[in-house]
């Protein structure tokens, strides 16, 4: 069974990248090498992985890629934290700290 990754970084900016893979550890080395000079990561380096999820199929793990993409800075940081329990009151709006 090959496991595929959807994961978090946290970036020098204190922005959030998302990203899928079939090889966590292969592709943290490629985000902390620059391997690809004119990604989003490569551009705000350091970076930190801050979440993962495992998955057994590829196309839950895109899906989940996608749909983590397009939500609030506050959603992620919820994942990120552990707490799946606020995750479905919080829609993509601002939220004030």
């Amino acid at each position: 069974m090959k496991l595929s990754y959807v994961y978090i970084l946290q970036c020098v900016d204190d922005t959030y990248y998302t990203g899928v893979t079939s090889n966590l550890d292969n592709r943290l080395i490629e985000h902390h090498s620059a391997k690809y000079p004119d990604s989003y990561t490569a551009q705000r380096l350091p970076v930190k992985l801050v979440f993962y999820a495992e998955f057994t199929d590829i196309n839950h793990a895109i899906a989940s890629e996608k749909q983590i993409k397009n939500w609030s800075r506050t959603k992620k940081e919820a994942l990120i934290a552990g707490k799946y329990e606020e995750l479905p009151n919080l829609a993509k709006k601002k939220f004030k700290k």
